[in-house]
C-alpha cells in the first residue's frame, strides 16, 4: 500500500507494519513527441546514506527514465522495527520489501543501481528474481565485509552496531568522514551537509541494520546471476580494493567492469558524470543487444 505523509513524503506501507520511504522522479520531455513508456531505475543507497544522498543523479537519468529512490529499512525516513515487533530482519524480508515496493509502484522490471552494500542486495536479488530486473549496477560494492571493515566500523567500541547506539548517527558519521578514502569530498561545506542528511537516521536503525549487514555474504550467490551487470569500480576506495572488483567480474559471466579513477569510496559523488555515463552506455548496449539477437 502507498501512503503520504503531512509533507508529501511518499512511502510504501509493508504487511508487517514497516514503512519504506522512496521518492519518485519522472520529468517529461516536451520536445520529444510520443514516447514509448520510460523504463524504471531503481537507486538504493548504501549503508548511513538516504535518497538525498542521490539527489544530483535525478537531472541526468529522470528524462529518460522513471527514477526511484528508496530509502533502506533504517535509514532516512524509514521505519526500523523495535524488538516488540517481531521483524524478522533476514535477507529474505529486505529482498521481499523490495519486491513489495516494486509491486505498489506497479513497476515490473527495474534497473537496479545499488551503492556499497546495497550492491550485495542487488546481487542477491538478481539471483534470486532476476525476473524482476533489467540489469543490475554495482557501484563501489563490497561482496562482504570482513572482520577489518567491522573493526573499522566499530570506532572502538565493542561492534559496529554498538558504535551506531552509542555514538549516534551524527557522531557515527562524523567519525567516519574523518577516514580518509571514504566521504567523496574534502570540502567542508559538502562534510557538513553529508553528515546532516546522515543525521536524519536514528542511532537506533542503523544499528539493526549494521547488524543486518555484518552477517551478510553475496559471494554465493553470484555464480547464479544471469542479468546484464556493470561494476563500476573505484579506484581508491577504502572499504572495497580494486582486487576484489576484479575478482567480483570474474564470478558473473554477464558482468562489465569499469574502473573509476576516484580518490575514494564514494566514486557516485566525486565522479557522478563519469559514473552516469558509464550507466547510460551500458544500458543503451543492452537495447543494441536485443536488436542483435531479434535479427
Amino acid at each position: 500500500m502507498q501512503t503520504a505523509d503531512s509533507t508529501g513524503n511518499t512511502f510504501v506501507v509493508h504487511p508487517s507494519g514497516q514503512r519504506t520511504h522512496y521518492v519518485e522522479d519522472d520529468v517529461d520531455d516536451p520536445g520529444a513527441g510520443a514516447q514509448k513508456p520510460k523504463e524504471t531505475v531503481l537507486i538504493q543507497h548504501g549503508f548511513c546514506r538516504t535518497t538525498a544522498h542521490w539527489q544530483h543523479w535525478v537531472p541526468a537519468l529522470a528524462r529518460r527514465f522513471r527514477v526511484v529512490r528508496r530509502d533502506l529499512r533504517g535509514h532516512g525516513r524509514s521505519s526500523y522495527p523495535l524488538e516488540s515487533d517481531g521483524y524478522d530482519f533476514s535477507i529474505d524480508t529486505i529482498l521481499l520489501e523490495i519486491v513489495q515496493t516494486l509491486d505498489a509502484l506497479g513497476v515490473d522490471r527495474v534497473h537496479f543501481i545499488g551503492e556499497s552494500t546495497s550492491g550485495m542486495l542487488g546481487e542477491i536479488f538478481a539471483a534470486r528474481h532476476p525476473e524482476r530486473l533489467l540489469s543490475l549496477t554495482v557501484i563501489s560494492s563490497p561482496t562482504h565485509l570482513p572482520p577489518q571493515a567491522l573493526e573499522l566500523f566499530a570506532f572502538g567500541h565493542a561492534s559496529w552496531p554498538e558504535a551506531c547506539r552509542a555514538m549516534g548517527s551524527r557522531g557515527w558519521a562524523e567519525a567516519l568522514s574523518k577516514v580518509p578514502g571514504t566521504v567523496s569530498s574534502p570540502d567542508p561545506v559538502y562534510i557538513k551537509w553529508w553528515i546532516e542528511q546522515v543525521a536524519v537516521s536514528s542511532g537506533e536503525g542503523l544499528a539493526a541494520y549494521a547488524q543486518f549487514l555484518s552477517t551478510l555474504d553475496s559471494r554465493s550467490y553470484l555464480k547464479d546471476i544471469r542479468v546484464p551487470m556493470l561494476i563500476q569500480a573505484p579506484a581508491n576506495s577504502a572499504a572495497t580494493k580494486l582486487p576484489d572488483q576484479r575478482w567480483l567480474a570474474e564470478q558473473v559471466p554477464s558482468a562489465r567492469l569499469e574502473v573509476v579513477n576516484g580518490r575514494g569510496h564514494e566514486i557516485y559523488v566525486e565522479m557522478a558524470e563519469e559514473c552516469q555515463r558509464l550507466f547510460v552506455e551500458f544500458v543503451d548496449g543492452l537495447g543494441e543487444l536485443d536488436t542483435s539477437k531479434a535479427q
